[in-house]
């Protein structure tokens, strides 16, 4: 079914690299398009992770939020989940994990996603603090931000792989966002032990890229003098 194929994609990462971080999007409008999600607020505002309908934000602060429909965001990526069992995996740390999937999956030239359940330890989290206009670039925003880490967790790891060849509209590679159980902890992974996990994936033939036309400071912007693969890949990173 296509509804279960397709991933909603709001904004491009390349937008945010100049400093367009206006919202321009939505939460009740993003979730016309799935129920299971990743992206960011205004001014870079935290980390969202959307689970079963649900969009929670972890704040710069740490918080974790149940954000209104009239939250705004720059970027996100969603679609309607059906997950399919994957493996189950102990003992693995990201980049082996990661490293895995892929061999499992032979799915690196299209976009997919990953969901993980299970025990976590040595977890790294980021939330940046929202920054107010006129927005700086992607790299000086993203250094205001916020790392928070817990020795062992239980949670939900959502994560997109983006291909190679679209490298800049999202980052290519895992980008993967974390919850805990108890709604306390999460933000975007920076690194992660996983003990003992169910890992499922879902492949996406379609992409659904939405652009903010309306936004005049992203229609009039000249992205060749930005240094966008860099950028994006430091502060993803």
């Amino acid at each position: 079914m296509a509804k279960f194929t397709t991933l909603y994609q709001h904004g491009t990462l390349a937008l945010l690299v100049p400093g367009l971080l206006k919202g321009t999007l939505a939460m009740g409008d993003l979730l016309k398009h799935g129920d299971t999600g990743i992206g960011t607020g205004e001014g870079l505002d935290g980390e969202l992770i959307i689970l079963d309908g649900k969009p929670y934000q972890v704040d710069g602060g740490g918080n974790v939020n149940v954000v209104p429909d009239s939250f705004n965001m720059p970027f996100a990526n969603i679609h309607y989940a059906n997950y399919s069992p994957l493996a189950e995996l102990e003992d693995v740390s990201q980049d082996d994990l990661e490293k895995q999937v892929l061999s499992l999956m032979h799915a690196s030239n299209t976009f997919f996603s990953i969901k993980i359940t299970g025990s976590f330890t040595n977890v790294k989290t980021r939330a940046v603090k929202k920054s107010v206009p006129p927005f700086k670039t992607l790299a000086e925003t993203a250094k205001n931000q916020s790392i928070f880490t817990r020795d062992k967790v239980d949670g939900t790891l959502i994560s997109y792989f983006s291909p190679e060849l679209f490298d800049g509209a999202a980052v290519a590679g895992f980008h993967n966002h974390f919850l805990s159980d108890d709604r306390t902890f999460g933000g975007h992974l920076l690194d992660f032990h996983l003990d003992k996990g169910d890992v499922s994936y879902q492949l996406f033939d379609t992409l659904e890229q939405h652009l903010p036309v309306n936004d005049d400071d992203y229609m009039k912007h000249d992205f060749s003098a930005d240094n966008i693969m860099d950028d994006i890949h430091n502060a993803e990173g």
